[in-house]
C-alpha cells in the first residue's frame, strides 16, 4: 500500500532559500508541494484556500509575520500544522511559537533532508524541535515562571510525556517502553486531558510551564 503524500505550503520572502526548500519537497515522493508564498498575507490566504497538511513558515515574513499567520491559523481552527523554519532562534521567539501552537521549529541551518523529515513528522502529529533550541526554550519557560498547581501524572505518564517531548512517535515510545502503541496513545490521551490541551505541541509547552519537564 502506498503512503499518502503530505501536502505542503512553503512561505519565505527570500527567493533562493524558498526555492531550495521547494526543490527539496518536490524531490520527496512522500511530500507534495501545493503552494508557495513570499509574504504573510499571501501565506494565510493560501492556507485558507488550499488547506495544506503542513505550512512551513519563516518567522520574519513581510505583511504578517510567521507568528501572526500561526495565530490566525489556530484562531480560525484551520487543520494545517505549522512548522517554523527561521534564522530567528532566540528563546523568546521559539517559546512564543510553541506556546501559540507551532508543531515544530527548526533553524534555517537545518539540512533540507531534516526539514522534509520534520514536515512528515509534523503531519503525523509529532512535535519537532531542533536540539540546539531546547536550552533557550527552557530558559524562557523558567523566566515565565513555573505554575505550582501542576497536574498529577502517574509514573508511566511522566515517562510517556518525556519521550513525547523528545519527539518520538507513539510507535517509538511503545517500542522503548515495551508496550503497544495503542497503550501509549491511551496514556497520551490522559496526559492531554490532565493538561487541558488537544495536541502534542501545546502539551509539551504546557508541561514545561507546569515544570513537568526538565
Amino acid at each position: 500500500m502506498s503512503v499518502a503524500r503530505v501536502s505542503v505550503l512553503v512561505a519565505d520572502d527570500h527567493p533562493l532559500f524558498r526555492d531550495g526548500i521547494v526543490r527539496a519537497v518536490r524531490g520527496r515522493p512522500d511530500l507534495e508541494l501545493i503552494g508557495e508564498a513570499d509574504d504573510g498575507p499571501t501565506a494565510l490566504e493560501r492556507v485558507r484556500e488550499l488547506a495544506p497538511a503542513v505550512a512551513v513558515l519563516d518567522v520574519l515574513l513581510p505583511g504578517l509575520d510567521g507568528l501572526e499567520v500561526l495565530n490566525a491559523i489556530r484562531r480560525e481552527r484551520l487543520p494545517t500544522h505549522v512548522l517554523m523554519l527561521s534564522a530567528s532562534t532566540e528563546g523568546a521567539i521559539v517559546h512564543q511559537a510553541i506556546a501559540a501552537g507551532a508543531a515544530g521549529y527548526l533553524p534555517k541551518s537545518a539540512s533540507r533532508e531534516a526539514v522534509c523529515d520534520a514536515v512528515r513528522a509534523v503531519a503525523r502529529g509529532e512535535t519537532v524541535l531542533d536540539p540546539s533550541l531546547q536550552a533557550g526554550l527552557l530558559d524562557q519557560v523558567r523566566a515565565h515562571g513555573v505554575d505550582d498547581t501542576r497536574p498529577v501524572l502517574t509514573e508511566r505518564e511522566h515517562e510517556v510525556l518525556s519521550l513525547m517531548a523528545s519527539g518520538l512517535s507513539a510507535a517509538q515510545i511503545g517500542a522503548q517502553l515495551f508496550v503497544a502503541p495503542s497503550t501509549v496513545k491511551t496514556h497520551m490521551g490522559h496526559i492531554y486531558e490532565k493538561l487541558e490541551v488537544s495536541d502534542r505541541a501545546a502539551c509539551v509547552a504546557q508541561a514545561m510551564r507546569h515544570g513537568l519537564l526538565e
